[in-house]
């Protein structure tokens, strides 16, 4: 078995880690993984119109459309791999320091657990309140269910990964032919009321959560395999193998998504059952590749930019470090946007206008986190978490950020 101790992390063993001891590129990652979130997410909060495969406009101008299948091509169904990927690599880092400070597996393991239940009770709230296609209980669930992993030997992990991937293309017929055979049903966002807005988005969550979890269980266990050897810890080490995943997997997601996105963005139009139900899950499965492509580029740039990360790299670092605070502030902004009993933007704005507010949404949490970084101050969601996970006895020091 792989020992999972590797460094000692600094500071005192509750503490959470130095900013200018963290490594660059899982922060890096994070952060900009956090705009693929907001443009997967984006064109859910619209209404009012029919919808295809993932959810975009059937009806949309020619921009809509392009943009539609540019982000069927590149980032529906490839952000939620990255940020499962780099959910197995921070489980790694987090038992990494409990055994560095001392704590033995059951510690640890319960200490992940304990974290994954507030995770579940995070993401539900946010299910509640904001966003009906909320991730977070999916990586609650997975860090419950699959801890044991943790402490798994190499060879299981690959094995796991490798037939999961199998599994989870025989499941995904089923979405893909209900849709096909029954069409789309309506997303929870043209409701009237705020109160409205709860039941429908709890509906629909109660039947996405399920499949989301199933998407992401490859990517789960690879991020584990991956932190083990520090892959973003130290990307200069692992350059050329950082390379061959970049380059290998993003040829593999744009061939394995090409087809769904030329049906999303209506230049495949004579497609039957028979072809759309192999796209879907073929989109599906490349997706793997595409999360992590992008994850070994974040590491290939945090390699170039190690000794001086510049102002962008630094506010996307800082973003990352409280990606829980911005992954919620976003579903703010799009409640706020979109919703017919706000701004209700989501009746009148297409799937490219949509996705110019997410980028416009992303970089003000992108900035705010900067402003926290600047200030000293940790995400407010991130430390909350902590001090649920951990209690009062291990407190954070004020201008630490939280993993």
């Amino acid at each position: 078995m792989t020992r999972l101790v590797i460094q000692p992390a600094a500071g005192s063993p509750g503490a959470a880690t130095r900013l200018s001891d963290r490594s660059l590129a899982p922060d890096l990652a994070r952060g900009a993984m956090l705009l693929l979130i907001a443009l997967a997410h984006a064109h859910m909060y619209l209404y009012g119109h029919p919808t295809g495969f993932r959810g975009y406009r059937l009806d949309g101008s020619v921009i809509d459309r392009v943009v539609a299948g540019l982000q069927v091509l590149l980032v529906d169904g490839r952000a939620l791999p990255m940020f499962a990927a780099l959910f197995g690599y921070g489980l790694v880092q987090l038992a990494n320091r409990r055994y560095a400070a001392g704590a033995d597996w059951p510690d640890v393991r319960r200490l992940l657990r304990r974290r994954s239940r507030w995770l579940i009770a995070f993401g539900f709230a946010h299910a509640l309140l904001l966003f009906f296609g909320d991730i977070l209980v999916t990586y609650g669930l997975l860090g419950l269910i699959l801890v044991g992993m943790v402490q798994a030997r190499d060879r299981v992990l690959l094995r796991v990964a490798g037939l999961w991937i199998l599994v989870y293309a025989a499941i995904a017929t089923l979405p893909a032919w209900a849709f096909i055979t029954m069409g789309s049903a309506p997303l929870p966002t043209s409701a009237e009321s705020p109160i409205e807005a709860v039941g429908q988005r709890l509906v629909v969550w109660a039947g996405l959560g399920p499949m989301l979890a199933l998407d992401i269980v490859t990517p789960f266990l690879l991020g584990i395999w991956a932190a083990r050897r520090r892959l973003l810890d130290e990307p200069g080490r692992h350059r050329a193998l950082l390379t061959r995943v970049a380059v290998g997997g993003i040829i593999v997601t744009i061939l394995g998504g090409a087809p769904l996105a030329l049906i999303d963005a209506q230049l495949w139009t004579d497609w039957t059952t028979a072809t759309a139900i192999p796209a879907y899950v073929l989109h599906g499965a490349t997706g793997i590749a595409g999360g992590l492509a992008y994850a070994a580029i974040a590491g290939l740039v945090a390699h170039r930019f190690a000794d001086a990360p510049g102002p962008v790299a630094t506010a996307l670092a800082a973003c990352g470090q409280r990606s829980l605070t911005c992954y919620l502030l976003q579903s703010v902004g799009f409640v706020a946007l979109f919703a017919p009993y706000s701004l209700g933007l989501g009746g009148r704005l297409g799937d490219a206008g949509a996705s110019a507010l997410a980028i416009v949404t992303w970089l003000a949490t992108v900035l705010l986190a900067e402003l926290m970084r600047r200030a000293g101050r940790r995400g407010p969601a991130e430390g909350l978490l902590r001090r649920l996970t951990y209690g009062a006895r291990q407190p954070l020091r004020p201008n630490e950020p939280s993993r």
